[in-house]
């Protein structure tokens, strides 16, 4: 992760679709007066698209209304002729009129279908596609929020599933209610209300159709619920180990493990796959038994009219009317009972999102005192970290003040905290005791994005995307001078491998640089730093992963860089920190050693000892005596 320089980043804020963080909002959980925590997903999102809910609803109504009226028309026909042909009347003038006034009006409202429906699915797609887009950005902006201790936890692939796929669901969710619930819901209630004005006895009877679908939903419910949670995990299992599996593919082919990783991967498919056809299964089930009870319902229906029509309660083209009411109100119930599937598993993927927008460990800087420019002080005050859910300390009272411009290289074995403070300094890790100061102002005080302008990172592993060299540099600027674009190159020593590139400085690296050797990777990573001229510059075991040649221009580029500027320098090989201006040794994460190079080889103390070793190891690994190098 980078921090820019003092022009900052070209991305705005939380971007044109979730300008005031409202669609935040939709996930805040609150205690409901049971004592339940929840966050009311769908009240919040009807309340913020009202207005277009309301019209969609208004037009589909109009859209919709020739399923309403074809019955009406017919029943009122088939009765007009049937009682002129009883009487033996000759069909005149006055029912040829009505006939006509009748077919006249429902044409209208076929053809008016037309542009009804394209109004509506605007209404519809506009509402749909700008919400969709706030909730994608909102979770987006929540990752940017959250802590690196939380990404470290949080698997990248589960991240992946979660962004991906759950918040896909989501969109669906808000379709379905809007494209399907919404209209149904209307279409039970019209087609009701039409039949109690007919006759509220049958409609009475059609009111069955109700508790019965209700009650099988009930049946289902929990099932369905647990069908959907059980995919849901399978499948971030499965996201999970197949971007570990990318991640690692390079071990995986050096090691010969191709056929132990599909072995694992097979496996993880097999569980999804199995709970993919549980929930089809139970999915079938219940959509067939919807099925069969509704038309159970209907030849009930059926009959029941067919026997007051030859009581003579009814008219004969009513039993036109009531079948087709009760096949409409049966398959609007049947709609919104088949749907609740997509529903279980649209709110199952809501809790996974909500996840993430609730998640608390974040980097808070609302309300945090904004830096324009630093000197590049920094001061720890018996500063003590822990990791989350350990006992154990990684940094124990750690003091140390360093002043504007000094270079500070920090040496120990593994795990003796160095990368931790650097962590702390960047802002990435906050102590459980003591204070971090920058320019005399606490870093909990201070906006953590706009000091990060002020610092750049060169880590371990250089870090590239697809793209050519200068996008890899200039990364996140929104300006910059040529002179200044050449002077990095210059400073960062990639003028003296850029003639053997195709296209210079618009060669394409490649994904993550793999185009590029170690070290040419190392030094655009390098630029990229300096072009922001940070005041506070770290390096973290910036030369640890090179050969010999590719770290003598990585070393190169150092020396150059840090003239001016707050360094901090975590070293793996110590001959290369012989300039700096103190050099603070650590064990179990305190300092037991401080000075200059020389003034530690004459002490002779922990040091000495990890300078030994260290040229001992690196003349058995030019002897070639240290086997076969890993991977």
């Amino acid at each position: 992760m980078y921090a820019g320089g003092p022009r900052g980043y070209g991305f705005g804020g939380g971007g044109r679709f979730d300008r005031d963080g409202r669609y935040d909002n939709l996930f805040e959980k609150k205690k409901t007066r049971r004592g339940k925590e929840g966050n009311k997903f769908l009240g919040k999102i009807v309340k913020m698209n009202v207005w277009p809910l309301i019209s969609s609803t208004l037009v589909y109504v109009l859209q919709a209304s020739p399923l309403w009226v074809t019955p009406l028309v017919t029943s009122y026909i088939i009765n007009l002729v049937t009682a002129t042909v009883s009487s033996g009347a000759a069909v005149g003038a006055d029912v040829w009129r009505k006939i006509i006034i009748a077919a006249v009006i429902l044409g209208s409202l076929i053809i008016m279908n037309v542009p009804t429906t394209t109004w509506r699915a605007m209404i519809i797609s506009k509402m749909c596609r700008r919400t969709s887009a706030g909730i994608k950005s909102a979770v987006v902006r929540k990752l940017q929020s959250l802590s690196i201790t939380y990404h470290k936890d949080m698997q990248m692939g589960k991240i992946q599933s979660k962004f991906l796929r759950d918040t896909d669901a989501v969109d669906s969710l808000l379709s379905t209610i809007v494209r399907t619930l919404l209209p149904n819901i209307v279409g039970v209630i019209i087609a009701i209300v039409i039949s109690v004005v007919k006759n509220g006895w049958i409609a009475l009877f059609f009111l069955l159709v109700i508790p019965f679908n209700v009650t099988l939903s009930w049946i289902f419910r929990k099932k369905l619920r647990r069908a959907h949670r059980d995919f849901r995990m399978k499948t971030e299992k499965v996201s999970v180990k197949l971007t570990s599996m990318l991640q690692m593919m390079q071990v995986t082919k050096a090691h010969g493990l191709e056929d132990a990783e599909m072995q694992q991967f097979n496996s993880h498919m097999g569980q999804l796959t199995d709970s993919g056809m549980a929930t089809d299964k139970t999915t079938a089930y219940f959509g067939s038994s919807s099925w069969a009870l509704n038309h159970i319902l209907s030849a009930a229906c059926l009959v029941f009219c067919s026997v007051l029509a030859v009581q003579g309660h009814i008219e004969v083209g009513d039993i036109v009317l009531y079948q087709s009411m009760f096949t409409q109100i049966s398959g609007y119930v049947s709609t919104l009972i088949n749907i609740y599937p997509n529903l279980s598993g649209g709110l199952e993927a809501l809790d996974s999102v909500s996840e993430i927008m609730n998640a608390s460990d974040i980097e808070a800087s609302i309300g945090k005192a904004k830096i324009s420019k630093i000197k590049g002080d920094v001061r720890f005050e018996n500063v003590s970290y822990r990791y989350p859910n350990t006992e154990q300390l990684v940094v124990k009272d750690f003091s140390l003040d360093v002043k504007a411009g000094e270079c500070i290289a920090v040496v120990g074995a593994s795990g003796s905290g160095k990368s931790t403070l650097m962590n702390m300094i960047i802002g990435f890790l906050k102590p459980v005791k003591g204070k971090i100061f920058i320019d005399d102002k606490s870093i909990d005080d201070i906006n953590l994005s706009e000091y990060r302008h002020h610092i750049s990172v060169v880590p371990q592993s250089s870090i590239l995307f697809a793209g050519t060299i200068r996008e890899n540099i200039t990364f996140g600027l929104n300006s910059y001078t040529e002179e200044e674009f050449q002077k990095v190159l210059e400073m960062a020593n990639i003028l003296e491998f850029l003639p053997d590139l195709p296209n210079g400085l618009d060669t394409d690296i490649g994904e993550y640089g793999d185009k590029l050797s170690g070290g040419q990777r190392q030094r655009i990573t390098i630029a990229r730093a300096l072009i922001r001229n940070p005041k506070i510059l770290i390096l973290d075991e910036a030369t640890s992963a090179l050969d010999n040649i590719s770290e003598y221009h990585v070393q190169q580029a150092i020396s150059s860089s840090i003239r001016g500027r707050t360094t901090f320098i975590v070293a793996h090989r110590l001959s290369t920190i012989r300039d700096a201006d103190r050099i603070i040794v650590m064990d179990a994460g305190a300092i037991v050693e401080s000075g200059t190079y020389d003034e530690l080889m004459e002490k002779q103390g922990k040091f000495y000892e990890l300078k030994c070793l260290n040229d001992a190891t690196a003349k058995k690994a030019e002897e070639g005596l240290d086997g076969s190098q890993a991977v």
